[in-house]
């Protein structure tokens, strides 16, 4: 690294979880009283930093590059890791490079994890204006809707959709649970709030909240297809009653084989009889689809829940998020969940689909998306892809976040962001997925599939075109009925498939679900072909 590279950082001044330090010694700086004033200086930069504090050795407080001898080097980085030990965090990585009269260094300082918190990741779907966001809002922050959405502002973050009251994107809350306590956070777009929310808790709670308009109907796929979710919670609002999307989004969670959870929502705004109404045909709704429904009206009622939670039993809550009916049980009920085991899926390689891509200031490329298997570390070689060309190129892990927590690792199930090097972010696109060289990826362009075909006005022949989910993928697919010539709504038959634009890195057993006006089947992939 060149000497213009240190002093380009260090010109702009101490700010934010950069700090200068000339010269440290024991002698001076580990005495009780200043060693107890720098360690707090040092948590409150790691806080700045959301678990990431960056230390300039050999710098004065204008940032001038003054350079240590080698052996004042070795002690200050020893008073350093000191300090950094005193309040649970460790030296990551040390650069240097000369200036002055010896070297001056790059210290990268990161928290400790002292807690591997659960996760469950609740995917949340429904109607358009059923009150997804804003139960979602009310429930991670506890405070109580004014009746007009006012905690859906939390969760729609783009300007259109604050002013339309329309959700036009998929968005991510948390909140958890330290020692069986609800925590939740006052301000979910303060990104320290986030991070400090992930530290404290032993059990984390994310929502993916999903969009109800049904022009987006894609992106809602992608917010149920596209992550490793525990659950579906399906929201239907008190007004309305289920609709033909309520049961359209019903039906993409049961394919993915989750077990879902109902919520009747908006219970403020009409009679107990209209409630009632509502409650039976989501009954019937359930039962047509062979579930059990089961009323939650008691925290007694959610520990039953907790203990018998399966595929076939469905959770039905009443809830409002202007009186607060309901949500103590929903959080009883969060809290006992029990979290699905990924013990198989931990001991495998690493492997994430990508959900989003983007670039942070001072972070760099960023791939976001939630982790199918294995464990990812800080600077590992990973790779990437496939690319059109069906091949996968090599990068580096810089940095690992989820919910803006600084992670030194991430296990499957949790959703995280990964700063990576070695790709151009334009180069990047999603469905590519980014794994460990031994998960040993191919690039599939043809696969068979078993499918059913829920609704299609009329026959499905070879040739027809759609669009395919599987995992984060949505791509233009071209069939061919393998069995027989043509395929209807109600027939189940294999189909030989094919990507039209490009390949993906698939697999079989994975699920699938495909879409074009208003046809929609779902499936399996059960042969990989070329």
């Amino acid at each position: 690294m060149s000497g213009k590279n240190f002093a380009k950082l260090t010109q702009a001044g101490e700010r934010k979880n950069i700090e200068f330090k000339e010269n440290l010694n024991s002698k001076t700086h580990l005495f009780t009283e200043r060693k107890q004033q720098l360690a707090s200086q040092m948590k409150y930069r790691l806080e700045r930093g959301y678990g990431e504090a960056i230390y300039f050795i050999g710098v004065d407080d204008n940032g001038q590059l003054l350079g240590l001898t080698q052996p004042e080097m070795n002690e200050s980085l020893h008073v350093l890791g000191e300090l950094a030990h005193e309040i649970n965090s460790k030296i990551m990585d040390v650069e240097t490079e000369p200036a002055g009269r010896g070297e001056v260094a790059k210290v990268i300082i990161s928290r400790q994890q002292t807690n591997q918190p659960d996760h469950l990741l609740i995917g949340v779907a429904g109607h358009v204006d059923h009150g997804k966001s804003t139960l979602v809002g009310t429930l991670t922050t506890g405070s109580l809707d004014s009746g007009s959405g006012s905690t859906r502002i939390f969760l729609d973050v783009q300007k259109h959709e604050i002013e339309r009251g329309l959700s036009a994107d998929l968005s991510f809350a948390v909140y958890g649970f330290s020692e069986g306590e609800t925590v939740r956070i006052k301000n979910p777009l303060n990104k320290r709030e986030k991070a400090l929310l992930v530290e404290k808790c032993d059990k984390l709670v994310s929502f993916v909240d999903t969009v109800g308009h049904e022009p987006w109907l894609r992106t809602t796929i992608r917010g149920i297809v596209g992550q490793k979710l525990s659950h579906g919670l399906l929201v239907v609002s008190a007004d309305q009653g289920p609709t033909h999307i309520t049961r359209e989004h019903l039906g993409i969670i049961l394919a993915m084989d989750l077990p879902v959870i109902v919520v009747i929502t908006k219970i403020d705004m009409v009679s107990p009889e209209r409630i009632k109404t509502v409650r039976q045909d989501i009954f019937d709704l359930l039962k047509l689809v062979g579930r059990i429904p089961y009323m939650v009206e008691s925290p007694k009622d959610a520990d039953f829940l907790t203990e018998n939670m399966n595929h076939h039993l469905v959770p039905v809550i009443k809830a409002s998020p202007v009186t607060g009916e309901g949500l103590e049980i929903l959080d009883r009920l969060f809290s006992g969940l029990k979290i699905p085991s990924y013990e198989e899926d931990s001991k495998k390689p690493f492997m994430m689909y990508i959900d989003k891509i983007y670039s942070v200031v001072g972070v760099g490329t960023v791939v976001s998306g939630t982790i199918r298997q294995g464990t990812v570390k800080k600077g590992e070689k990973l790779i990437l892809g496939p690319f059109s060309s069906g091949d996968f190129v090599p990068v580096n892990v810089r940095s690992i976040e989820m919910h803006h927590y600084r992670k030194e690792n991430a296990s499957v199930g949790e959703v995280v962001g990964i700063s990576i090097t070695g790709v151009e972010m334009t180069e990047i696109k999603r469905g590519m997925i980014i794994c460990h060289p031994d998960y040993n990826p191919s690039a599939v362009r043809e696969f068979d599939a078993d499918v059913a075909i829920l609704v299609h006005p009329t026959t499905i022949k070879e040739g027809y075109e759609c669009i395919t989910h599987i995992e984060t993928i949505a791509e233009t697919t071209c069939f061919k009925p393998i069995e027989n010539e043509y395929l209807s709504a109600g027939d189940t038959g294999k189909i030989r498939m094919r990507f039209k634009y490009r390949p993906f890195a698939i697999r079989e057993g994975q699920k699938l679900i495909f879409r074009e006006g208003k046809s929609k089947g779902v499936g399996t992939v059960t042969r990989l072909v070329s």
